[in-house]
């Protein structure tokens, strides 16, 4: 038998062994603190130049636009800076004349502050952040109690082994229906976006028999809704590391990992505006389609194509409503119709909270981007290709808190049900 005092000694060492165990799990996370978001503004080749240095001799992670290479004159660039570099770049800042900001003070502090602390009371909340495994729950009881309009397939599992679950809204019937095709979260830091894909189905399914336009479009329409694309590293922001963009996947002989799947499209392949570098966080990965994310969308949507009339993908940040073409300069067939659209839609949005969108092709907009999602649908024949860029313009960045996902998925919903209404009125 145990005497009391060493019962009391080993209950001590089993918590301390917990507590050190939950040290070592808390250990994996990465932390931001003293971190700064800077904005920089070149007006001369020379502050172009002294950025592409910048990001050759210091850890720089490119928030707008994506990488150092496609830095111009007169375009704002947003750059997070690790803490230890912060004395060095302002004395070099100070030197190159460039007119500069800080965006966000202190990153953790930003990442900290995203969550609306009002306790929620059930694990799943429209106006929250939701974790992989409560949106996969999510999904399952939305399907159940929703059936005569929605229902599941997997249409592939991702490079850790999550099943791909795609949701398919509209009322059932006997013949094919045109459909819509909308996915969320390719980019896994950008967090408004799945929390929008849930947005919508939510009021997809709660106005149906009332919102007239709703009932009509899922009575006539089907629309796929993929909540979360890049599941592994969605899930990866939530448990290690909030800044991480790339998907998980792992090659033999490179100790870097993931490559970006909205530069993974065998659309001008690697070509422009995305990196053969494998620790690049535009890297385009070894081979169009070979991140297994980009193989499962791209095989369904071509399995697909006849009835697949339009193609939605939803990111962060900038306030954007793009089109083809990002991979070239050159105007696609359909411009003048995608613009007038897109003008449409960013009017609908607008109305509701004034919120400001630009419209226009992704390479002359904002800049050149080789193996996107809304190129290659393009190319394929799907001719309605919109990418969404959500809120906001920098001051929060991928860290737009919780507060803001109700006003940014409602005016996101109009335009959305603005260019479903077109489609459905132009079928080819």
């Amino acid at each position: 038998m145990l005497s009391s005092n060493e019962i009391s000694l080993t209950a001590t060492m089993r918590v301390l062994v917990l507590f050190g165990l939950v040290a070592v799990a808390l250990a994996d996370v990465a932390r931001f603190e003293g971190e700064k978001v800077f904005r920089l503004k070149p007006v001369q080749d020379e502050h172009v130049t002294f950025i592409k240095d910048l990001a050759k001799s210091i850890e720089v992670d490119f928030w707008s636009p994506e990488s150092a290479e496609v830095v111009t004159t007169g375009t704002d660039v947003d750059i997070r800076v690790p803490a230890i570099y912060l004395d060095m770049l302002y004395t070099l800042l100070q030197q190159s004349d460039m007119e500069h900001s800080v965006l966000i003070e202190d990153l953790q502090a930003a990442v900290d502050g995203q969550a609306d602390l009002k306790p929620s009371p059930r694990a799943h909340s429209y106006t929250k952040y939701n974790t992989w495994n409560d949106i996969l729950s999510w999904m399952s009881s939305m399907a159940s109690s929703n059936s005569g309009l929605i229902s599941r397939q997997v249409i592939g599992n991702t490079y850790e082994g999550r099943p791909m679950t795609l949701l398919k809204l509209g009322k059932a019937s006997s013949s094919t229906k045109p459909a819509i095709f909308m996915d969320c979260g390719i980019h896994a830091r950008e967090w408004i976006s799945p929390a929008f894909c849930q947005w919508f189905v939510k009021e997809a399914l709660s106005t149906y028999g009332t919102d007239s336009q709703m009932t009509s479009l899922l009575d006539q329409m089907d629309v796929y809704v993929l909540p979360v694309f890049n599941i592994d590293g969605y899930d990866y922001t939530h448990k290690s590391n909030r800044m991480w963009r790339k998907t998980r996947s792992r090659r033999s002989g490179s100790s870097c990992v993931g490559a970006d799947p909205n530069r993974n499209f065998d659309a001008g392949w690697c070509s422009m505006g995305a990196s053969s570098n494998p620790c690049s966080d535009t890297f385009c990965g070894y081979t169009p389609e070979s991140e297994i994310e980009v193989k499962n969308v791209a095989d369904f949507i071509r399995r697909n194509k006849s009835t697949i009339k339009a193609y939605l993908t939803v990111h962060s940040y900038s306030q954007l409503l793009l089109f083809p073409y990002s991979y070239t300069y050159d105007l696609a067939a359909d411009h003048n119709e995608l613009m007038k659209v897109a003008e449409g839609a960013s009017a609908a949005l607008r109305s509701l909270y004034g919120t400001r969108y630009t419209s226009g092709p992704g390479a002359t907009t904002i800049y050149p981007a080789a193996g996107g999602s809304d190129d290659w649908a393009y190319d394929l024949g799907v001719k309605y290709s919109y990418t969404f860029e959500l809120r906001d313009t920098g001051r929060y960045g991928f860290l737009l808190p919780e507060s803001q996902i109700k006003p940014t998925c409602e005016e996101t919903m109009l335009a959305v049900k603005y260019i479903a209404a077109y489609v459905q009125k132009n079928l080819y």
